[in-house]
C-alpha cells in the first residue's frame, strides 16, 4: 500500500467516524419536520383538529396518524387552490401564513399522534 493509499484510507475512516453522530441525529428526525416544533405552529389547527381525540366536528376530518407526505400535499393543496369544498377558504387562510417547513412541523405532528 503506498502513502497515497493510506492517506485516503485514513481519510475515509475519519470521515466516517465524524459522521457517526450526524446519521444518529437524523434517524430521530422525519423530513417532514419537527413534531414539537409543529405542534407549536399550529394552535388554528388543533381547534378543529384536535390532536388528542376526534375533531371538534363529525364532519372534520381526523388528522391523527395519518401519513405526513399526505397531510403535507393536503395543506399544498389547499394553498394552491387545488381542494375544494365548504372548508377550502378556511383552510387556505388558516395556512397562507406558514412557510414550508411550517408545513412539514405541522405534517409531523398529526402524523405522531
Amino acid at each position: 500500500m503506498n502513502i497515497f493509499s493510506k492517506v485516503i484510507t485514513g481519510l475515509t475512516f475519519s470521515l466516517a467516524l465524524g459522521s457517526a453522530p450526524a446519521l444518529a441525529s437524523q434517524e430521530s428526525t422525519t423530513p417532514f419536520g419537527d413534531a414539537k416544533l409543529g405542534e407549536m405552529k399550529a394552535p388554528s389547527c388543533v381547534f378543529c383538529h384536535n390532536p388528542n381525540g376526534a375533531p371538534s366536528q363529525a364532519s372534520y376530518p381526523n388528522l391523527n396518524g395519518q401519513d405526513p407526505l399526505y397531510l403535507f400535499n393536503a395543506m399544498n393543496a389547499y394553498l394552491n387552490d387545488e381542494r375544494s369544498g365548504a372548508m377550502a377558504a378556511l383552510m387556505k387562510a388558516q395556512l397562507q401564513n406558514l412557510t414550508e417547513q411550517d408545513l412539514r412541523d405541522v405534517a409531523a405532528f398529526y402524523s405522531s399522534k
